[in-house]
């Protein structure tokens, strides 16, 4: 890899141990990916909640916080994504002390390297979105594949470790969607009927990432009526790179780089796959199990709008939660300050709910939580988690917002 002056002065070790070990990291990574040499970057995200970094993993940040400020701070902007719990709300779901404390170290040691703990998988809905070409090193799945789509940004799916590493750098490896040529279009895909809800926009979602099924996949999507809004385009791509590990899509007229669908592509457009109603309500239907009664409802993953936060406090206005069912609603820190100042934090807490800030259920030992509180059937307007949260012990249902609502004042699927 070609390295600059100030690159190599990183690799000798003149700026200190953090950014000698990020420099050497990188190094390894982008020669596996025939990188030819590292981009100046504008923010990072990290994904290093601490049920996946592990005593080992905290012991790691720990040591590099040790060095010297002028060693060890970030040199761009460097926030978080969700973490493992939320210090307000974590013995009512029945997480333990020890959790507790293995997050305090996580935060303390972030803090001393200039991370900020922004805690949020939505940080382009609330904390400096990207713009255009703006070379990033996100960590999130649902961040890089909105940011990439969504705001025409380039970045690769980055582990904990290399977004740390681009952090400390400034830098992240010349490979993947920072490359013009690996953003031309690969699939292509022609909706007959548009999403009607955010359920439907990550049902859709996920069908085209089963089916395209490749992180270096590129679909393409016609025939979209109308443009979806924000919260509908953060379902559609974290549910698609969570069953299609899919890191860009275009929906040509509506995200910013192709016009049609003609221009996304190198020559002609490949034979269209046709997606219709049918087939979203079918694949919604795999995971029905209208009757069985509800352990727990979430809303999460990704992380809630002020506007759903807002929806879910009218369904709620003046109903009460089925006793044997808990709601948990996930947003970030910078929502939950609106929500509580507008009061949605309280008609929904009245109702018998849970909002929890800075976390996502599925990153916060959620297999743990499940035999603590003896939880089984899990529902949520989120295909993305249902997807997942079956590796963690749950059954678990995909419904609209308004049928989770519904089904947890009845304990029952309705």
């Amino acid at each position: 890899m070609r390295l600059t002056d100030e690159e190599q002065a990183m690799l000798a070790g003149e700026f200190g141990e953090p950014r000698r070990w990020a420099m050497t990291h990188q190094i390894q990574v982008g020669e596996f990916f025939d990188a030819a040499d590292l981009v100046p970057i504008a923010q990072a995200h990290i994904m290093a909640d601490t049920e996946s970094l592990g005593p080992a993993g905290v012991e790691f940040l720990e040591r590099l916080a040790c060095h010297a400020p002028a060693q060890r701070r970030v040199r761009v902007p460097t926030i978080t994504d969700p973490r493992g719990l939320d210090f307000a709300s974590y013995r009512r779901l029945k997480q333990t002390e020890a959790m507790a404390t293995i997050e305090q170290r996580t935060i303390d040691a972030f803090t001393a390297l200039g991370v900020l703990m922004t805690n949020t998988c939505i940080n382009y809905q609330t904390v400096l979105p990207p713009v255009r070409g703006e070379h990033l090193a996100m960590g999130d799945t649902g961040v890089v594949i909105y940011s990439n789509s969504v705001f025409g940004a380039r970045s690769n799916f980055e582990g904990g470790p290399s977004a740390l590493a681009a952090g400390l750098t400034g830098r992240t490896p010349r490979y993947g969607f920072h490359l013009a040529a690996q953003r031309r279009g690969t699939r292509y895909f022609v909706v007959r009927d548009s999403p009607r809800d955010l359920t439907a926009w990550g049902a859709l979602g996920a069908i085209i990432g089963r089916r395209t099924n490749g992180y270096w996949e590129v679909p393409v999507i016609d025939g979209i009526d109308r443009a979806p809004d924000s919260d509908a385009l953060k379902h559609f791509g974290a549910a698609m790179a969570s069953f299609g590990s899919v890191a860009l899509f275009h929906m040509p007229g509506i995200t910013p780089e192709f016009a049609t669908a003609q221009d996304a592509f190198d020559g002609p457009p490949p034979a269209a796959d046709l997606l219709t109603r049918d087939d979203i309500d079918s694949f919604i239907t795999e995971f029905a199990a209208t009757g069985d009664a509800v352990d727990v409802v979430v809303f999460s993953a990704p992380q809630l709008s002020l506007m759903e936060i807002a929806r879910i406090a009218t369904l709620l206005d003046g109903q009460i939660i089925c006793p044997t069912t808990t709601v948990i609603v996930s947003t970030s820190p910078e929502v939950k300050s609106a929500a509580d100042r507008l009061g949605l934090t309280a008609r929904i807490e009245a109702a018998g709910a849970i909002v929890t800030q800075g976390v996502c259920f599925y990153q916060s030992y959620a297999r743990e939580m499940a035999e603590a509180n003896g939880w089984h059937r899990l529902m949520s307007n989120s295909a993305k988690l249902v997807n997942i949260i079956s590796g963690y012990g749950y059954r678990p249902t995909l419904s609209n917002m308004e049928h989770c609502v519904e089904s947890a004042i009845a304990g029952r699927i309705v």
